[in-house]
């Protein structure tokens, strides 16, 4: 239209703007006035490439507690399974005593390569120690199992 012209209200037909309108204007995916808020269409694949950005972070954070918590599980087994070879042997080994829970016990070799458990420490043998080999200082644990406090030098 060119400015200055009057609009003829008797010539606009209704029928053909109803056609072109809508009677939910928030609905439609582009703007439907010159006030309107732009609407812009988004990248689809830049909203992916974040979505699996965010999940790959996620799943690795994840992942990494997972590892962090098989390593301490591993850890915990081969702990318990040193306790467990060494309470086998202890308890093959020749005791003159019984032991009692939490107490420490050493653990020797005799020259015939038999263990023998003993009340008294490496240090307290004096100059002639009567056994072989100092192999550990030991504890009795509540359940029965032992663990090594001290590993002497001539441990296997």
């Amino acid at each position: 239209m060119e400015k200055g012209k009057k609009i003829d209200v008797d010539k606009i037909d209704l029928e053909e703007m109803a056609e072109k309108a809508t009677q939910n204007p928030g609905t439609i995916a582009f703007p439907h006035h010159s006030g309107s808020a732009m609407i812009k269409p988004e990248d689809k694949g830049k909203l992916k490439g974040r979505a699996v950005s965010a999940m790959e972070q996620q799943t690795d954070r994840q992942l990494k507690q997972l590892y962090e918590q098989m390593q301490l599980l591993a850890g915990q087994a081969k702990e318990l399974q040193v306790r467990k070879e060494m309470s086998e042997r202890i308890y093959l080994a020749e005791m003159n005593f019984e032991p009692l829970i939490g107490h420490q016990y050493h653990l020797y070799q005799k020259k015939d390569k038999t263990d023998v458990l003993s009340m008294v420490g490496p240090n307290e043998w004096g100059r002639k120690k009567p056994y072989e080999a100092f192999l550990a200082t030991v504890e009795l644990l509540a359940d029965h199992t032992w663990e090594i406090k001290e590993k002497g030098s001539d441990f296997e």
